[in-house]
């Protein structure tokens, strides 16, 4: 007999069109029903919760005296939790915040119990193909999903292995209809066989063994009572199959038995049985790119420095950065990140970011005035303390801020060397804003706020400390306006439209209008683009921009303002009507000392309907972009060969070669290439008629949640059909990227370096007698000039470094984003420390031979190795 597993579970959206508190309240409603159920029916075993803590947070929260209650039946394994904090996306959120998903999601299990050992996420738009690398690295070897997989991934069942790339393997069981087939099961028998019978056709044509599962469940769907009795009438009208109330881990135990399961490889990105929504990554820009801003700051910024202020004795705050790390996390379930919810959800969001944005900030202030305040040295003056936060000496031009009463100063250092610097700008600031003391006691003689910006290298993983002095000279100024910029790598001249015009030195190669700007009308939803039919783009070619050129010995800017004018909404779109306009505002930084532009856009959108993009011409006609995921990299073919049969094979949306990347996206041949590296807009698509142009999405604008029979997405709206006006993104965005020119290919060239540096950006602290917010000098005392831990060998990128968080030990983890196998060689300053590897759980394997405290480790491509010492 077939065996039918009915597993009861509630699949949990904190938010979507509906607020995190209306969910709550039914929460606490729906979570009384289960216990009471669990408690008090023997023959009802379990109950899936949604594979996500975040929901008994919550549940806490409102009802803290019932924690022992489902603490029991956690124990008892009849409520099974866990392994998430949230329900995470995978496909435009970084790789730490998933580890740190699961992280505190089992950490939270931990207290109540144990965790479900399956990567649980059904409802995910979308596979990464490192996810089964991530789940290994906590020690699950199982998987769950719904979307993004079709026949072309190399089988037509729904039970397979799933590899990544390095040889980590999950066992996965497709859910090919998703999980809520078995929701509100109908006592009436036609009903119910009409239902079923649809169901069963599918799900035994998948399936390799006699079992399968049916899901009986769904979004914020209460228990079913009635199970028992939706049972019998199953049992009545199948008397061929058996029917009972199972768990997950009971189909995974039968299908370890089939030995010939096939094995996959990638990621699931194909929309033919169910929708991805491969343009969802631009939704709400400002949204996303807060995301991408305070999950760099986090991994690149905080826990470094955190972890540079424990070694010198300093306390490390577990606590806050889990409430920053929580805080961020809330946002990372698949609806709240891809941005497809209600205006008053999407305030939510936004309103989290900015909250964990401002702690982030905070504590990264906090640790470098600890350190700075704590440095022994008989210099009596302010310091500017410059912190370099990765693992190799960095010869860096640097921009900051010196406040002083000084009308003129020289920086030393600790060997009483003088630093050459220039002074950009100075304003005068009043003494109320340092510190209202400071005027409390009548003296309002105003302080300068002094922009600088010189040339120096800094020592690996730590920090260097320069002396404010007074000086009776004069302060150098030496930036002068130009016609066009000229360093040891680029000569760049700016077009009357505001594109650029950029020859390499090295590569002796031009390329003409970057960062020309692409308009199209959007008649889609908040979940995709929608394109008009036959639409004739808008380009900036003929706008007419003001352009500002200043240089000086160390860098130049480049300021550009323009206007284009677009239709304002999509009726005036389709009559051709170009009534509104989009505001642009270009800030392009160029150092002298290495290839790299830095652009800042300031965008002032003022109509409704349409997409913005910035178009980077390589030059070099493509097969395929290299772009970034999770610790590692992914190939893309430019054009999906599925747009050749998507409408004749009815799937449920067209394959748009429309990708997302974290950190970088590239296009190179064997002797050079381009890219974009990223801290705001995850989003891109290689356009021309050579494939030859990288186009990275500045923002959509659409007014509603779900639309029916969009162009590229016949049928049914996704979502609901309800008012987003805020969607419309009538209002300033802020956006930050790079365009980096190199020779070799993207992975010979090693862009995720880049990128990591990029995104890495050197710290600043200026200490001066006075602040607002007081604090005991700390018992510990810190060197003017420290170095905590070296690269030996510039072949991984290092993903972060932090404290374990059971344990007095560092967690240094690394990867390599290369096609090559290379090695991870690091010097610890200090010898004699046992050195470990670990998993992704922290969890020590096994003891890792380090000579004077040097150790070397083999990385395969797209791994990702964790070591303890």
């Amino acid at each position: 007999m077939k065996k039918v597993h009915i597993v009861p579970h509630m699949h949990w959206d904190r938010e979507w069109y509906f607020s995190t508190e209306e969910s709550r309240i039914l929460l606490v409603n729906n979570m009384e029903e289960i216990m009471e159920m669990l408690e008090n029916n023997p023959d009802y075993p379990h109950y899936v919760l949604d594979g996500q803590t975040a929901v008994l947070e919550d549940y806490f929260a409102a009802k803290p005296e019932n924690r022992e209650r489902v603490k029991k039946l956690v124990q008892e394994g009849k409520l099974i939790i866990g392994p998430w904090y949230t329900q995470t996306d995978e496909m435009i959120v970084g790789g730490e915040s998933i580890v740190r998903n699961l992280l505190y999601g089992i950490k939270d299990c931990k207290e109540l119990g144990s965790h479900m050992q399956i990567g649980y996420l059904p409802d995910s738009f979308g596979q990464s193909s490192q996810m089964p690398q991530i789940l290994n690295g906590f020690d699950i070897k199982y998987s769950i999903f719904w979307r993004g997989a079709s026949e072309r991934h190399g089988t037509d069942k729904t039970e397979f292995y799933w590899e990544s790339g390095e040889g980590s393997k999950v066992l996965v069981q497709l859910f090919p209809l998703g999980y809520a087939i078995g929701k509100y099961l109908p006592e009436d028998e036609e009903k119910l066989k009409e239902r079923i019978d649809k169901y069963f056709a599918v799900l035994d044509r998948g399936a390799t063994t006699d079992h399968i599962i049916l899901p009986n469940g769904h979004d914020q769907m209460p228990i079913q009572k009635n199970i028992f009795a939706i049972i019998e009438k199953l049992k009545k009208l199948y008397p061929d199959r058996e029917f009972f109330l199972s768990k997950y881990e009971n189909v995974f135990e039968e299908l370890e038995k089939n030995r010939n399961l096939p094995t996959l490889e990638g990621e699931f990105l194909d929309g033919k049985y169910m929708r991805v929504h491969r343009s969802i990554y631009s939704t709400r820009m400002d949204i996303k790119a807060s995301n991408t801003r305070i999950e760099n700051k986090i991994t690149n910024i905080l826990e470094p420095l955190a972890s540079l202020a424990y070694s010198l004795g300093f306390e490390y705050h577990h606590g806050l950065i889990e409430l920053i790390w929580k805080e961020v996390l809330k946002n990372h379930a698949h609806d709240s990140i891809a941005c497809c919810c209600s205006d008053q959800v999407h305030q939510e969001i936004y309103n989290r970011f900015c909250l964990a944005e401002e702690k982030v900030d905070q504590l990264i202030r906090f640790y470098k005035r600890k350190i700075v305040d704590s440095i022994d040295t008989e210099w009596n003056v302010d310091r500017l303390t410059a912190f370099n936060l990765l693992p190799y000496d960095r010869e860096e031009v640097m921009t900051t801020t010196v406040i002083t009463k000084l009308e003129s100063f020289k920086l030393l250092d600790e060997e009483a060397n003088e630093l050459e610097f220039e002074v950009l700008h100075s304003e005068m600031i009043d003494p109320g804003l340092i510190d209202r003391q400071i005027v409390h006691y009548g003296n309002y003689d105003p302080f300068i706020k002094y922009t600088i910006q010189f040339k120096d290298c800094l020592p690996p993983l730590g920090y260097k400390t320069y002396f404010v002095v007074e000086s009776n000279g004069k302060m150098n100024h030496s930036t002068v306006h130009k016609d066009q910029v000229e360093t040891d790598f680029y000569e760049i001249t700016v077009n009357p439209n505001g594109t650029l015009n950029i020859f390499d030195k090295q590569l002796m190669k031009t390329f003409r209008n970057v960062l020309l700007l692409e308009n199209g009308g959007d008649d889609g939803d908040e979940y995709d683009f929608s394109p008009l039919p036959e639409e004739q783009l808008i380009y900036s070619d003929q706008v007419e921009a003001d352009v500002d050129i200043k240089q000086n010995q160390y860098a130049a800017t480049i300021d550009i303002r323009c206007t284009l004018k677009v239709p304002g909404d999509i009726n005036k779109r389709k009559e051709g009507v170009a009534d509104s306009s989009v505001d642009i505002h270009l800030t392009l930084t160029i150092p002298n000392h290495k290839p790299i532009i830095e652009v800042n856009v300031e965008i002032d959108n003022h109509a409704k309907d349409h997409r913005l993009r910035a178009l980077i011409p390589t030059g070099i006609a493509s097969q395929f972009s290299v772009s970034d995921n999770q610790f590692g990299f992914m190939k893309r073919d430019v054009y999906d060969s599925a747009l050749d049969i998507w409408e004749k094979e009815g799937w449920d949306e067209r394959p748009d070669p429309i990708y997302p990347m974290l950190n970088f996206v590239g296009l190179s041949n064997e002797k050079f290439g381009v890219s974009v590296l990223t801290n705001s807009t995850r989003e891109f698509e290689i356009v021309g008629d050579e494939y030859d142009t990288i186009a990275v999405t500045l923002f959509r604008s659409v007014g509603v949640l779900g639309k029916e029979d969009l162009l590229r997405r016949p049928g049914r709206p996704s979502g609901i059909k309800l008012p987003t006006p805020d969607s419309q993104m009538l209002r300033r965005i802020t956006l930050q990227f790079a365009i980096t020119t190199h020779a070799k290919s993207t992975l010979q060239a090693n862009v995720a370096r880049m990128a990591k540096e990029y995104l890495t950006p050197i710290h600043f602290y200026n200490k001066i007698p006075f602040d607002a917010m007081k604090m005991n000098k700390a018992d510990v005392k810190t060197p003017a000039r420290y170095s905590f831990l070296k690269e030996v060998q510039p072949e991984v990128v290092m993903s972060t470094l932090k404290k374990a968080e059971n344990s007095d030990q560092f967690v240094l983890r690394f990867f390599n984003p290369t096609d090559e196998e290379k090695t991870a060689s690091f010097q610890l300053t200090t010898s004699g420390r046992q050195v470990y590897t670990a998993n992704l759980n922290e969890k020590p394997l096994e003891v890792l031979k380090a000579e004077d405290g040097q150790f070397q480790l083999k990385v395969q491509r797209n791994q990702v190795k964790t070591i303890l010492f």
